[in-house]
């Protein structure tokens, strides 16, 4: 394995091309994976991402762009993997050549649904991934903010420390830093689990409950976080880490928090069909909400936040009655 050799960012969404800008400030060139040929055309012709972070310019004659995802894996040896997870299994499905000897970074945050899978899981039981060969991104970063080129930290993830030495300068430049933990499974979850708080700290906000409120939330959110972490990955780990409470927090505070958007108009009375159709982007916590609460059935972590959320969003139970009963449980 060739580590990190040619880098591909597979995706063509807003993390996608946070993440070609970080590796160009490092690396002469990238390839890059986007599933449509109109939309590469545009970007040729533009410079820029013609759907997300149109700020940001690129250098063409650094980026090799594929629409065939098998050409853009054979010519590539690190792959960074950043496209929704409710879209993932149908790129894959294209794949015809092996993964085996390939380094996979997961930028994604969430689970593969329906398989209830963490992303990592994914790749190495059904691609024969070796466990030492799969890395994951971890927040606080959004990537809006490194458009800004705006101070910002990453925690990377591997069981294999070593090949976090090699793969860590690729992303660390003047405006980015970041840390290392072997916390693989943690991460991913936390990933998971802080796009779900932050959908409720969103309804919150719509229902016009106060900052004082919010500080109590998540608060109980980074409990019961920890909670769920110990019972599916009993490691020592420190959850005031900013992999996972500053994650938490800048996804359920910060105004580019597409979760945070998405609760708010729920909160304010939209329906989850309407709120979903108005923002066009994906909100990754409404998947995650009903695949960790069908993982949890087998751990049985008292889980009220995530619980609330599943009745709203899935039973269709009124937001305020449910979030009224929630307050009750917070200390």
């Amino acid at each position: 394995m060739n580590l990190p050799g040619k880098i591909a960012i597979m995706g063509g969404g807003s993390w996608a091309t946070a993440l070609a800008k970080i590796v160009l400030s490092t690396q002469e060139s990238i390839n890059w994976y986007m599933c449509k040929p109109e939309s590469i055309e545009e970007f040729r012709q533009l410079s820029h991402n013609p759907t997300y972070l149109t700020s940001v310019k690129f250098d063409m004659e650094k980026i090799t762009f594929y629409s065939n995802i098998n050409q853009a894996i054979k010519d590539s040896d690190t792959l960074i993997f950043a496209t929704p997870s409710p879209f993932l299994k149908q790129h894959l499905k294209k794949v015809k050549t092996s993964l085996h000897d390939k380094f996979i970074i997961s930028a994604i945050k969430g689970l593969v649904p329906e398989e209830n899978m963490l992303i990592t899981d994914y790749f190495a039981e059904v691609y024969q991934v070796p466990v030492d060969h799969i890395a994951v991104i971890g927040g606080p970063c959004h990537a809006e903010e490194i458009a800004l080129e705006r101070l910002s930290y990453l925690t990377l993830g591997c069981t294999k420390t070593e090949n976090l030495d090699i793969i860590g300068p690729v992303f660390r430049n003047p405006y980015l830093k970041n840390s290392y933990s072997q916390d693989v499974t943690g991460i991913e979850y936390a990933s998971v689990l802080k796009n779900v708080y932050s959908i409720v700290a969103g309804i919150c906000h719509g229902m016009k409950y106060g900052d004082n409120f919010q500080a109590v939330l998540l608060c109980n959110a980074i409990e019961e976080m920890r909670h769920f972490l110990t019972a599916v990955n009993p490691v020592n780990r420190d959850i005031t880490d900013s992999v996972y409470l500053g994650d938490l927090l800048v996804t359920a505070y910060s105004r580019f928090s597409r979760n945070r958007i998405f609760g708010t108009m729920i909160g304010k009375g939209y329906s989850v069909k309407i709120a979903q159709i108005e923002m066009e982007m994906i909100a990754e916590g409404y998947y995650g909400t009903k695949c960790i609460r069908e993982i949890n059935e087998n751990y049985k972590v008292d889980m009220p936040i995530l619980d609330a959320l599943y009745e709203i969003l899935y039973e269709r139970k009124s937001p305020m009655k449910v979030i009224k009963e929630l307050t009750e449980t917070f200390k």
